[in-house]
């Protein structure tokens, strides 16, 4: 299918940048059915959908007309959520309504207002906004709605995801009511639908590319690591990959400060975006990337809203989304206008069933596999270097090259090794250094749905030794987190916690020893990296461990004379069991307890 049925100052445009066929956005709102209709348009960032929206305004536009008319009242006002956006938007439809003399204003926070209501008053076709100065615009008199003839609401579910539903609504209730309304949606949750519904007459559902399932040129790749890993495991990544423009999100701003400050330190051009930039500094960071001065952007999730980098290449999730909408939404940073992305969730081993919960609801398939070591990178290193080697000792060298070369030979022979290794040398050095990761052993989850064939009768676990106690502050408020974070554990696999003097043991399931045990080996970061973990007895995994005789309990009292001896409904002298075998179901996220005391019950006992 091509451009036809279209005015033709819109296909010259469409010409003059290279546009062959419409995609399938736009193929979809240039439908007959869709002809002069409100629409309900899913379809994922990147897919065309500033050019398709532009298009399918142009007979409310023009009026079967070749030209527009001279600018007066806007007759068209498209929302964006976010600032980067708008301008996205007001760019593209410059280029695409330029042949019939249109004329784009735009309404935006934080620029300046009273340049923005000069071109009002100077007349235009158009206006592109976000939510708040639109609003401001409207209320002051700057902008009359009476002549709009079409609303476009771009990325509306981002916009109420930001908390724009009253301006949105503020914006609808004014415009007149026979205007031709259309939204478009990466996504359509319950609010949009209700949206829809209340300012929408007879709207016509298009669901473009799967009906809002994750973009198809999307690989989704889960790795499991430790959670005071996650910043080597990007640099791993980072490092592996090489992509030429990578995005890592994080959950908050000082997240993003933190990351985006060990990234520079060790040699990535990084820029940061988080809320508390100021617009000309996010400006000059996302210029940055654009030039290629910097290759990879932390951010946080409201920060890269609307942001559009067609060279994006490869997405990390360096802390877990708190949705799957804000799984797809992030992913969708990459995969645009026919490129291939790939989209990284680096999962710590306590939330692998909340990143299995996310991966399942946003409808998408993700291979799980370890985060990237040292090795594998070099190994990549060496394969990108010898090519790169390769490359220059083919290309022609000058007079004044060969020149330097004859006299530098002349002055120390040097072997033909010595000169590929000094090559190899000069080009490995601007790469940052790879991270040594712990290996992890591969997950049997198996072994933790059903109790281990090794498993003592019982449900005794094995201990094991911190070397801090009372005298250092030990509390069980952090040392469940700790033990958690530092030996890749659940709070189910956690039993009795004994805090002495100068030490604090602890009993762990045993299905989880072994794991534990290799965990609790590597060395710790911050204020945890002095803290030692030992196994009480030398380690055998499945071996029964008791508990430690200082702390044994007081044998109990024999039973008065006449009365039975009760019997518990474990029976007479037979002890409960203390760690059962995990039931499949929601993990332990999220459950707390007010004041943040830890929630042992008949699993442990705190001294």
């Amino acid at each position: 299918m091509s451009f036809v049925g279209i005015p033709a100052a819109l296909q010259s445009a469409l010409a003059s940048r290279g546009y062959g066929a419409p995609t399938p956005v736009q193929s979809a709102v240039l439908a007959e059915d869709a002809a002069g209709r409100d629409l309900l348009v899913s379809a994922q960032t990147g897919s065309g959908k500033t050019v398709a929206f532009g298009l399918s305004i142009a007979p409310e536009l023009l009026g079967g007309a070749e030209r527009l008319p001279p600018p007066g009242a806007p007759l068209a006002i498209v929302v964006a959520p976010t600032r980067e956006l708008a301008l996205q938007v007001k760019a593209e439809l410059t280029w695409l309504y330029a042949p019939a003399g249109g004329r784009i204003a735009s309404g935006v926070g934080g620029m300046d207002p009273i340049a923005e209501k000069r071109q009002l008053l100077a007349g235009a076709h158009i206006i592109v906004g976000t939510p708040g100065r639109l609003c401001d615009h409207l209320e002051r008199g700057n902008l009359k709605p009476d002549a709009l003839r079409v609303v476009v609401l771009d990325e509306a579910d981002e916009m109420l995801d930001l908390g724009f539903r009253e301006e949105l609504e503020a914006i609808l209730d004014r415009l007149p009511p026979e205007r031709r309304t259309l939204m478009f949606s990466a996504t359509v949750p319950r609010a949009i639908a209700a949206l829809a519904k209340s300012y929408q007459r007879d709207a016509l559902r298009l669901e473009v590319g799967g009906g809002g399932e994750a973009h198809g040129d999307i690989t989704y790749r889960a790795m499991a690591v430790a959670p005071h890993e996650i910043e080597r495991a990007v640099v791993n990544l980072l490092r592996l990959e090489d992509p030429p423009l990578a995005m890592v999100f994080c959950a908050t701003r000082a997240a993003v400060a933190r990351l985006h400050g060990n990234l520079a330190e060790r040699g990535f051009p990084t820029v940061a975006l988080s809320g508390e930039l100021t617009q000309a500094e996010r400006l000059r960071a996302l210029q940055a990337l654009r030039d290629g001065r910097s290759r990879v952007c932390v951010a946080t999730d409201v920060a890269a809203r609307g942001i559009d980098l067609p060279e994006l290449d490869l997405v990390i999730h360096a802390e877990l989304p708190r949705d799957s909408e804000t799984l797809l939404h992030r992913s969708g940073r990459t995969g645009r206008a026919g490129r291939k992305g790939t989209s990284v969730l680096l999962v710590p081993h306590p939330r692998r069933r909340l990143a299995e919960r996310l991966i399942g609801a946003a409808k998408v398939t993700a291979t799980w596999g370890p985060a990237p070591s040292a090795d594998a990178v070099l190994a990549r290193d060496a394969e990108r270097l010898a090519e790169q080697a390769r490359g220059v000792l083919t290309e022609e060298a000058s007079e004044d090259d060969l020149a330097l070369a004859r006299r530098l030979l002349a002055d120390q022979p040097i072997a033909p090794e010595a000169l590929a290794a000094a090559l190899v040398k000069m080009l490995r050095a601007p790469l940052p250094a790879p991270e040594e990761i712990a290996e992890q052993r591969p997950e049997r989850r198996e072994a933790r749905r059903e109790a281990p064939e090794a498993a003592p009768r019982g449900g005794e676990g094995v201990w094991f030794r911190l070397n801090i106690g009372r005298n250092g502050n030990a509390d069980p408020r952090w040392l469940l987190p700790f033990l958690c974070r530092r030996g890749h554990l659940t709070r189910q696999e956690i039993g009795r916690i004994r805090i002495l003097g100068q030490e604090t043991m602890v009993e762990i399931a045993p299905y989880a020893a072994e794991r534990f045990a290799a965990a609790a080996r590597q060395a710790g970061d911050g204020e945890d990296q002095d803290i030692r973990i030992q196994p009480m007895q030398p380690f055998r995994q499945g071996a029964r461990e008791a508990p430690p005789r200082a702390e044994q309990a007081p044998a109990p009292r024999p039973a008065k004379p006449g009365k039975p001896e009760k019997k518990g409904k474990h029976g007479a002298g037979k002890p409960p069991k203390r760690f059962e075998k995990p039931k499949p179901g929601p993990g332990m996220e999220g459950r707390k307890r007010a004041g943040g005391a830890p929630r042992l019950g008949k699993r442990g006992r705190v001294a």
